[in-house]
């Protein structure tokens, strides 16, 4: 029997780890007695195993087997790269 796995949508926004991107996944959430809707961010610490995540990139994760301490999830795929510009100095006259 195929087991369905947890997938989620986020942003890096730390990539400092060899491997290893730190993705938060952000929710909202209808208060049920105050009718006003939360904003809710999870952390999840991810495995990526070419080093390619870059901070602001949107990715895909996806539930896997523990393979460290507190990685639990892996990078399926990079939805969106976040685009650098490239700043040119000017000369100095």
């Amino acid at each position: 029997m195929e087991k369905k796995h947890k997938t989620r949508v986020g942003r890096v926004i730390s990539n400092k780890m060899d491997k290893t991107v730190v993705v938060t996944v952000e929710t909202l959430r209808h208060h049920p007695l105050y009718k006003k809707t939360i904003r809710r961010a999870v952390k999840y610490k991810v495995h990526d195993e070419k080093n390619e995540c870059r901070l602001g990139d949107t990715v895909k994760i996806i539930e896997t087997r523990p393979l460290s301490k507190e990685k639990r999830w892996r990078v399926a795929e990079i939805i969106t790269k976040r685009e650098v510009v490239e700043v040119q100095p000017k000369e100095i006259i």
